[in-house]
């Protein structure tokens, strides 16, 4: 099982990582971290240009908090990071772990063209 997910989500409905921990339901979660409600701010954006408000998080250490579930987590910050990253993921995978994924992106390049548009 695959879930690619926000920060701004992850804090709403995070919780339920430890469920997964319980039940040893083997998972991968991507988090893309934008510090940022990215599809709110796009919103704002396309609506009142310069005029964003409310949308800016400030986060946990997602890899910490995910760890304190019983994940396993790492944090990706560089381009170069990522391979060595996802070969160490998916072993922990492939040995029944939850694991997750934290990835620290742009805030400007974090929201998809277009996904405002919905």
């Amino acid at each position: 099982m695959v879930a690619f997910t926000g920060d701004g989500e992850l804090m709403m409905n995070g919780q339920e990582l430890v469920t997964a921990v319980r039940y040893n339901t083997p998972m991968l979660v991507v988090l893309v971290d934008n510090e940022q409600y990215g599809t709110i701010r796009a919103n704002q954006e396309k609506t009142y240009p310069g005029r964003v408000s409310g949308t800016q998080l400030v986060n946990p250490d997602f890899a910490e908090w995910a760890r304190s579930m019983g994940a396993w987590a790492e944090t990706v910050e560089r381009n170069e990071e990522v391979p060595g990253t996802i070969e160490r993921a998916f072993q922990k995978l492939d040995d029944g772990h939850v694991v997750l994924l934290h990835a620290k992106v742009d805030q400007d390049h974090a929201t998809p063209e277009g996904s405002a548009e919905a």
